[in-house]
C-alpha cells in the first residue's frame, strides 16, 4: 500500500487534534534506519523524539521483552508484584544523582512521571504552588501543560490551566536573557504573585528539550538550588529527554554540582516501550500515602524488562563516550558550514543532545529551519524541528548509530541546509 492511500484513511480516521509531521509509513526499522511501506530508507535523526537512544530493535532490548513475554505480560504491580520491577527501581536508586537514599516508581509516560513528581512534592512540603520556566516542555496532560513555558500548540483550545503554576524566564544568552536576569525575576516572582513558603517545587529540564535544546548554565543551577535551599522547596529535574546517556553522562544533572530531590524520566529509559519513573530523596517519595501513587499499567512488565537491557547496553558499549565522540563531529561538522551558511547563528549541546539554530535578517526563522527539514525528509534524513520560534533544528539519533550509516547521514544534512539557502 502506498503511503499516501495510508495518509488519506488516516485524515478520516484520526483526531486532527494528533499532529503528523511527515506522511511516511514505517515498514520495519534497524538501529539508525527507518524502511517505509514502500521501500524508502530514511535515516533516523529523531529517534521517536529521544527514546530510541540504544536504536531500533536493539537485539539485546528485544530479547529481554521476547523472554519476559513467555513468562507473563501483565499483573499490575500493585496486585501482583514482580522482582524485576524492584531490581529496576534499586539500580535506578543508585545511578540517579541525589543524596541519600533514594526510592522509585514506575509510571508510562513522561507526562505522568511529571505529574507523580509534582503529586509527591506537594505531599512532602505541604505546599501547592509549583515554578516552572518558560520555554519547557512537560506533558500534555492539564499539570503537564501548565507548567509548559509554549502556548503553541500544547495549549491553544484547552481553556484554563491548573492554578498555582507560575513561570519564571530560563536563561537563554542569545534571545537577551541573561542568568542574572532570571534569577532576578524568580525573585520578583516571590515579591509580586507567590509567597515562597508556599512554593513545593522549581521544575526545570537541565537541557530545554521542546524549547529549544538549550542547556541551563551552571551558575543557574547552583544559584537555583541555594534560593531552593534557602525556602524550603523541592528542585524537580525533568530528565524525561535529557536522560540515558544522550547528554554524555548518565543523567544531564552529572554535569551540575548541584543535586535534584526528585528526578522524572521516561523516553529513552526502555528504548522503544512505554515506561517512566519517578527517583527522589526516599523521605520525600514516601511523604504519600499508601495507594496514593501507581496505575494501572505503571511499571509494565515488558517496560520494564526493556529498561533492565537497556541499562546494560548503556553500560556494555560505553554509550556515554560514544554520544560525546558523536556530538562533537556533529558540532565540527555544523561549524564548517558557518561561513557559508550565515543564516546559523549557535551550535550546542551537551554530548549528542545538539541543534542548530537559524535566523534570517536577524530574527529566527522556523522558515529556514523547516526548509532545512523538508530538504533532508527529500534525502532520506528524518529531522525535527524544536524552540519557542519554531527555528531550531534538534539532531536525536540513536547513540548506537554505525559510523558509515553517521557519515552519510552528515552529508545529507549538509546537502539540505545548502538546499534550503537556494530557495
Amino acid at each position: 500500500m502506498l503511503n499516501a492511500e495510508i495518509e488519506t484513511r488516516r485524515k478520516a480516521a484520526m483526531s486532527r487534534g494528533v499532529g503528523v509531521m511527515t506522511q511516511i509509513y514505517a515498514d520495519r526499522a534497524e538501529n539508525a534506519e527507518i524502511w517505509d511501506k514502500e521501500g524508502n530508507r530514511y535515516i533516523d535523526f529523531a529517534s521517536g523524539i529521544a527514546v530510541l537512544n540504544t536504536g531500533h530493535r536493539h537485539p539485546k532490548v528485544i530479547a529481554a521483552v521476547k523472554d519476559q513475554i513467555d513468562h507473563f505480560t501483565h499483573t499490575c504491580h500493585q496486585v501482583v508484584p514482580y522482582e524485576n520491577y524492584v531490581r529496576l527501581a534499586e539500580r535506578l536508586n543508585g545511578m540517579v544523582p541525589g543524596k541519600g537514599e533514594m526510592k522509585s516508581i514506575f509510571v508510562t509516560t513522561g507526562a505522568e512521571a511529571v505529574e507523580n513528581a509534582i503529586k509527591i512534592a506537594r505531599a512532602a512540603t505541604g505546599r501547592q504552588a509549583v515554578v516552572a520556566f518558560t520555554g519547557a516542555f512537560h506533558g500534555r496532560t492539564f499539570m503537564g501543560m501548565a507548567l509548559t513555558g509554549k502556548v503553541v500548540p500544547y495549549k491553544v483550545g484547552f481553556g484554563g490551566m491548573p492554578a498555582d503554576v507560575f513561570h519564571a524566564p530560563f536563561p537563554v544568552p542569545l534571545h537577551g536573557v541573561s542568568v542574572d536576569q532570571s534569577i532576578a525575576a524568580l525573585e520578583y516572582l516571590f515579591r509580586a504573585d507567590v509567597d515562597p513558603k508556599r512554593v513545593a517545587a522549581i521544575i526545570l529540564e537541565p537541557v530545554q528539550g521542546e524549547g529549544g535544546f538549550y542547556e541551563a548554565p551552571r551558575e543557574f543551577m547552583s544559584r537555583l538550588r541555594a534560593i531552593c535551599d534557602e525556602h524550603g522547596i523541592l528542585l524537580i529535574a525533568d530528565e524525561v529527554q535529557t536522560g540515558f546517556a544522550r547528554t554524555g553522562k548518565m543523567f544531564a544533572m552529572e554535569h551540575h554540582e548541584v543535586q535534584p530531590d526528585i528526578t522524572t524520566m521516561a523516553k529513552s529509559l526502555a528504548g522503544g516501550f512505554p515506561l517512566a519513573a519517578v527517583t527522589g530523596r526516599a523521605e520525600i517519595m514516601d511523604a504519600p500515602a499508601p495507594g496514593g501513587l501507581g496505575g494501572t499499567y505503571g511499571g509494565n512488565p515488558l517496560g520494564i524488562a526493556a529498561a533492565n537491557a537497556v541499562l546494560d547496553v548503556i553500560e556494555e558499549e560505553g554509550l556515554c563516550d560514544r554520544a560525546n565522540q558523536l556530538g562533537a563531529r556533529l558540532k565540527q561538522h555544523l561549524s564548517s558550514l558557518r561561513d557559508d551558511v550565515p543564516e546559523i547563528v549557535d551550535i550546542r549541546g551537551p554530548g549528542f543532545m545538539n541543534a542548530v539554530e537559524f535566523n534570517l535578517g536577524g530574527k529566527p526563522s522556523a522558515d529556514f529551519a523547516n526548509k532545512v527539514r523538508t530538504e533532508a525528509l527529500s534525502r532520506g534524513l528524518l529531522l525535527l524541528t524544536c524552540g519557542v520560534y519554531g527555528n531550531v533544528i534538534r539532531f536525536l539519533s540513536p547513540i548506537t548509530i554505525q559510523d558509515a550509516v553517521f557519515t552519510e547521514a552528515l552529508g545529507k544534512l549538509e546537502e539540505s541546509i545548502r538546499a534550503a539557502r537556494k530557495g
